[in-house]
Order: C-alpha cells, then sequence, then structure tokens
C-alpha cells in the first residue's frame, strides 16, 4: 500500500508583496517600484532612498557626486543601547550609504544644478557634522558656479543627538551658507518629503525660494504628540501634513512623485 503525502505549501518569496500602510492595499512590489513606489490605489508616497532620488530627479548619466571623502567620526564616544559608531555601520551596510546625504552636480532636463538630498533610512537622516559640512560644500559649490540649487530633505532626525552641540552647529552652517548663495539671486528649490522634521525643517529644508512638498508629507519642528503633551490640546487630524502646511501659507506646492522633476526643471527655467 502506497503512503499517503501531505502536498507541500509553496511559499511565497520573502519581499514579493508590499502592504500599503495607508489605505492597506497588497501591491506587487515590481509593479510599486516602477509606479515610483507609490500605492496605486491611494497614492500614498513610500519612502523612497537617496539614489532613487537621483535617478528620479536628474538625468541619466550625468550624476557627478562630491565629498565622498569625508568620513564620520565618533567626537563624544557616545554609548546609548549600542556605540554610535557601531550604529553608523550597520545603516552604512543597510543602506550602501556612507552618511545620510548624498551631494553632487547634474543636469535636470539639461538644466546643470547642485543637487542634494538626504535619505531617512540613515539614522533617520539626521544632520551630524558630514552632512552639514556635505550640504554647506554643496551650497558654496552652487554659488562659485553659479548653478541653480536643488535640495531634496527626508530627515525624521533632525540634529544628530550622538554628536551633541557639533551637529546643532551644522543648522547654523548651512542657513548662513544659503544666506550668501540668496545674496547672489541665484535660485534654491527645497523639495520635502516624508519625514521632514527638527533641525533640518527649523534650518535649509525651510529657507528655499520655492518649498515644494510630496503629498501627505509629515513636515514640522518637534512631532505632533509631543506638542499635544505640551500644549495639552488636540490636533488638528492632518496637523504638520503637506496639504495643512500649503493652507496655511507655509510651503508653496504639493506636488505627486511623478510630476517632480518636470515642476522643479520649470521653476529654475522661470528663475534663470
Amino acid at each position: 500500500m502506497a503512503e499517503e503525502t501531505t502536498p507541500r505549501k509553496k511559499s511565497v518569496p520573502e519581499g514579493l508583496w508590499t502592504k500599503c500602510p495607508s489605505c492597506g492595499h497588497v501591491v506587487y512590489t515590481k509593479a510599486l517600484h516602477e509606479n515610483l513606489s507609490v500605492c496605486p490605489k491611494c497614492s500614498y508616497h513610500f519612502v523612497i532612498g537617496a539614489r532613487e532620488r537621483v535617478e528620479l530627479l536628474i538625468d541619466r548619466d550625468t550624476f557627478k557626486e562630491m565629498c565622498m571623502n569625508l568620513k564620520t567620526e565618533d567626537p563624544l564616544n557616545f554609548k546609548a543601547a549600542k556605540p554610535y559608531l557601531t550604529k553608523l555601520k550597520q545603516d552604512q551596510e543597510k543602506t550602501g550609504l556612507e552618511e545620510a546625504a548624498v551631494v553632487g552636480e547634474g543636469e535636470c532636463f539639461k538644466k546643470r544644478i547642485a543637487f542634494g538630498v538626504t535619505d531617512s533610512r540613515f539614522i533617520m537622516g539626521s544632520m551630524g557634522s558630514v552632512v552639514g559640512e556635505k550640504l554647506t560644500r554643496l551650497i558654496e559649490h552652487a554659488h562659485a558656479r553659479q548653478l541653480p540649487l536643488v535640495i531634496v530633505s527626508g530627515s525624521g532626525g533632525g540634529a544628530r543627538m550622538y554628536e551633541g552641540a557639533l551637529s546643532l552647529m551644522q543648522m547654523a552652517k548651512t542657513a548662513s551658507a544659503l544666506a550668501r548663495y540668496s545674496h547672489a539671486r541665484l535660485p534654491y528649490v527645497s523639495v520635502l518629503t516624508h519625514p521632514t522634521m527638527g533641525g533640518v525643517m527649523a534650518s535649509f529644508a525651510s529657507l528655499g525660494d520655492f518649498i515644494i512638498a510630496e503629498p501627505r508629507a509629515l513636515v514640522g519642528f518637534a512631532g505632533p504628540r509631543v506638542i499635544e503633551q505640551t500644549i495639552r490640546q488636540k490636533l488638528p487630524s492632518e496637523f504638520q501634513t503637506s496639504e495643512f502646511l500649503l493652507e496655511h501659507g507655509m510651503i508653496d506646492l504639493v506636488v505627486e512623485r511623478k510630476d517632480l522633476k518636470t515642476t522643479i526643471s520649470k521653476l529654475i527655467e522661470y528663475c534663470t
């Protein structure tokens, strides 16, 4: 008598499907990437990395990265749940980046621009000494070469606590560089993505001649829960979203990801 065999369940490869955190829709991951990591059902904009931003906004094979030799150190010998240098190494391996910022020069629809982006996957895109130095050098590079400047901000961490006051200094440093750049009457387009918070929003991210944001991005200084606990009042449901800030005059445009490159190019063309 032949032995009975139970059919083996076919396992679904990990990462084949992605569930939208906004509407719960499950979408084929490859199709999601082809749609620029935007949910096809509710238009939720997933967080994407710095390299993907370069591919999205800069013409193919035109980006020349700068400041790749800058390395983060541990000036405070900071230790918490894990040492700072351990956290850095883990995020470098996870993201393939040396730091939370990528800066360089490239073309946007054949218009030469200075371009920078912060990546929220790397210690929440927080601004330590190297991130601040990279962005400052990018601004000074744009100033010296009379280039339009575009910085895409994705930082839920603001100033990086691991570096203490050295991190806070980057707010003043980037803002000062932008003041000199602005005095030269050169255009700066600031793009806010989910999330853009803390010291980043309180410095270079809020100083654009044009400030545009992706839909439903969380944008602000302190988070909604912190504010509610402080003022002991219930905040509006859409508080600190891109749409809320647009309605209250803090930003200029809310632009879907598929239209970002065209919008940036047009803004630069109007100014130059």
